[in-house]
């Protein structure tokens, strides 16, 4: 294996890298506009071949632009923090310093997510110690190696230590634990209950995204209007493509809000569409043989289950659209499996929402209406609402949560001397 990702057989080897991490983390401050400049080069240097097609390689590109971040870092930490300094208020002074090393166990299904964590943290000045799961070893070796080529002086690299171990060791998951002042913890229920119950410090800053899942919206205004009807369905289906809907941003039902003169079997004809020319243009490299399985069980059991359900698919698992009636958001199949559910109200819809909804993609062509749906909304639980096609848009807060400062601590100084 790389250096660039370390297998890891004892627990001494995670204890010596946290404290080198450390130690590099104390030594010297590192500005947040400093750690700007690298990512510029660095996402300069993914737009190669071979890591053009990795899912969310373009995602990745764009985060790591400045024109991304520093919007971010400006409103999470303010303009003083852009090269390290302390800012004024009242009798006292701020300025953020790092945590000291921060723990990140990624999910094993977004290829991206390993790197797009630990940027948050490199953000507050942190060392990194990251967990990286078996099967995204590879794809995180080659955009780390990029990082490795436009770091040559090792500003951030030396900042980082990638590991990889079997998830079974539990020892070495409590390793990491043990050492760090903070963690960024992303996946399933089942993962983040057991990240979150390892032995971390007292004092160590825990931030946990999901689990969650996502939906979108259309009033009939939007999806009944046969000339923006196109540009809308391939949003949905872009959205839908992205990671093969294991994403908690994915959208796994759509919501029709039922319209007069407005046929959902013509609505659906267009996705059909765009869903082909997605697939066209972004076709699936391999799926595995139990999404195959529960693909074609969830097309059977929507049919049998009412007469009325219709469905759309190809003789491939290629892509399905499930199409119904309802309020409640059927079971997700994943694998580019979308349920569309004709609602009388959208508002019905929104109100049994219980908190497990991260995001809600809409398109409401009533601007007042969609105010106020996001406004019940957000007092249901969800934590991000944007126009269908941006429900991947990675950005900060992300689940509520700010990215880069619960990664600092704001550090308070009142000056002796008047």
């Amino acid at each position: 294996m790389s250096d660039v990702i370390h297998s890891i057989t004892s627990p001494e080897e995670i204890n010596r890298a946290a404290r080198q991490l450390r130690e590099t983390a104390l030594e010297a401050d590192l500005s947040p506009d400093v750690v700007l400049e690298v990512f510029e080069r660095w996402s300069a240097a993914l737009d190669a071949p071979g890591l053009r097609d990795v899912p969310g390689a373009a995602f990745l590109r764009l985060w790591l632009r400045r024109g991304t971040l520093q919007p971010i870092l400006l409103r999470e930490l303010g303009p003083e923090s852009l090269h390290g300094g302390w800012r004024e208020e009242g009798h006292a002074r701020l300025k953020a310093f790092p945590l000291g090393v921060v723990g990140h166990w990624p999910a094993g299904n977004i290829e991206i997510q390993p790197v797009l964590s630990l940027t948050c943290a490199l953000l507050g000045g942190n060392g990194c110690l990251v967990r990286v799961p078996s099967g995204l070893v590879e794809t995180t070796r080659l955009i780390l190696e990029k990082l490795l080529e436009v770091d040559q002086a090792g500003l951030l690299t030396k900042r980082l230590f990638l590991a990889s171990f079997d998830h079974a060791r539990t020892d070495l998951h409590a390793a990491i634990a043990q050492t760090v002042d903070g963690a960024m913890i992303w996946g399933g229920a089942e993962s983040v209950s057991e990240v979150r119950a390892l032995p971390f410090p007292h004092w160590a800053r825990v931030v946990v995204f999901g689990p969650r899942l996502s939906v979108a919206a259309m009033d009939a205004g939007a999806w009944g209007c046969r000339n923006e009807r196109p540009s809308w369905c391939r949003r949905i289906a872009r959205d839908v493509w992205q990671f093969e809907q294991q994403a908690c941003s994915s959208p796994q039902t759509l919501f029709l809000e039922r319209g007069d003169d407005c046929d959902p079997g013509e609505f659906v004809e267009d996705l059909k569409c765009a869903f082909q020319e997605e697939n066209r243009a972004h076709p699936r490299r391999e799926i595995e043989p139990a999404l195959t399985s529960a693909i074609c069980q969830a097309r059977a059991s929507w049919l049998l289950d009412d007469a009325a359900n219709r469905a759309w698919f190809p003789g491939s698992p290629d892509w399905t659209i499930l199409l119904g009636k309802g309020v409640d958001i059927p079971e997700p199949t994943q694998g580019r499996t979308l349920s569309v559910l004709v609602a009388e109200d959208l508002m019905e819809v929104v109100s049994r929402f219980d908190g497990t909804v991260q995001t809600l993609g809409l398109a409401i062509k009533d601007a007042a209406r969609e105010e106020t749906l996001a406004a019940a909304a957000g007092r249901h639980g969800v934590d991000r609402v944007v126009r269908l096609g941006q429900m991947h848009v990675f950005g900060s807060p992300w689940d509520g949560v700010d990215l880069v400062r619960p990664m600092v601590r704001l550090v308070r100084h009142v000056c002796s001397q008047d």
